[in-house]
């Protein structure tokens, strides 16, 4: 029967990878410890902030101005410049990320109605976080501004905005992140165990035996397809449970449909493991070529930049990343209870990529046996 074949090599796959110590340990402790050191690490807030202040202003607002800054939760150090020539510096060695330089008729302009001197100097060798701590640096002015006697008139002629934001009313990074380590930490364990599969054969001599054996090609693919998927859906219940009870991410969203649409992205993932595999010889070749995938994968999935920003050219190719559809759906589950149907919308590109990578892995299974 060919359920007999297909399930003693299944057993045959899994056995292979968790029979031995070295195996279990590395698919189990390096994944959490990745989704824990990441989801800490990597952070897109910017905190412990060292600026420098360059005061040439006498008055009580320069003054002001300086405290409310040492006041804010996001500086750690604020260091006092004597001239320009000190603020170069500690750019150029990189011991600050901006400096402020108040003019010397900053609080007479304040008094006076009129804009006042401040001048904010960036470092852009590190130009994200210098424009997140301009913008907290702009608000702290703009705060002072208000509150002047000059601003708290003018206040009932500007427009008051109150901003709210939905998903995430407090900005928790970890909100964001954790959802998105899920879907790139599978990728990351799919591909390399996939990619593994047949090379590994290959190398220990026992591509041979699978050949001569009963097993239909198509029967072979599954039979190399299941045991991926099992160990990524093991370790997404993993990520999943850590998610909610240990970084309090919410849950708004279906469990089942967060398990079905996972089950058509690790076919897809593990359809490109097996891609890659069928082109290796070697597991080193196979290690390499998983990373060569994984890596233009993970930076063009809108991770950490949004697909719209990328050049004209650059986002059609992203059209065939699986994780470009599934980030939508883990995060939308977690965030914002997503829509049965906007489910079902990222998950048929989902489909549609392990058709094509599956059918592939079996052309070139079989080009292989000729």
């Amino acid at each position: 029967m060919w359920w007999t074949r297909l399930k003693a090599l299944i057993t045959k796959e899994l056995l292979a990878v968790l029979r031995d110590p070295k195996g279990r340990f590395v698919l189990i402790v390096p994944p959490v410890m990745q989704l824990l050191v990441f989801s800490y690490a990597a952070t897109l807030e910017v905190r412990n902030v060292d600026v420098m202040v360059l005061n040439r202003d006498s008055g009580h607002w320069g003054q002001e101005l300086i405290e409310r800054v040492q006041g804010s939760p996001t500086f750690r150090r604020i260091e006092t410049a004597e001239n320009q020539s000190d603020i170069r510096t500690a750019i150029d060695e990189q011991s600050v990320i901006a400096a402020i330089e108040i003019g010397p008729d900053f609080s007479r302009n304040i008094e006076a109605g009129i804009p006042a001197d401040l001048q904010i100097i960036l470092d852009g060798r590190r130009s994200n976080a210098s424009q997140i701590v301009s913008g907290y640096l702009t608000q702290i002015g703009m705060t002072l501004s208000a509150e002047t006697p000059t601003g708290q008139r003018m206040m009932a002629q500007t427009v008051a905005t109150v901003p709210r934001n939905w998903f995430n009313a407090n900005l928790t990074y970890q909100w964001f992140m954790v959802p998105n380590l899920i879907a790139s930490i599978a990728l990351l364990i799919g591909l390399i165990v996939t990619a593994l599969s047949i090379a590994r054969e290959r190398e220990l001599g026992t591509f041979d035996q699978l050949m001569v054996s009963p097993l239909r090609v198509h029967e072979i693919l599954i039979g190399k397809l299941v045991p991926p998927m099992m160990i990524g859906l093991f370790h997404m219940t993993l990520y999943l449970l850590a998610a909610i009870f240990i970084f309090d991410v919410p849950l708004r969203g279906s469990l089942f449909l967060l398990y079905g649409s996972s089950i058509f992205y690790l076919g897809s993932v593990a359809g490109l493991g097996l891609f890659i595999s069928a082109l290796s010889m070697t597991q080193q070749q196979a290690i390499l070529g998983a990373f060569l995938v994984m890596v233009p994968a993970i930076l063009l999935s809108g991770f950490a930049t949004p697909i719209e920003n990328m050049p004209d050219w650059l986002q059609p190719i992203t059209i065939v990343n699986p994780l470009r559809y599934f980030l939508i759906i883990v995060k939308g589950v977690f965030l914002k209870d997503i829509p049965t149907a906007e489910v079902v919308n990222q998950t048929i590109p989902l489909a549609l990529i392990a058709i094509a990578t599956l059918g592939a892995a079996a052309w070139l299974f079989r080009r292989r046996l000729e």
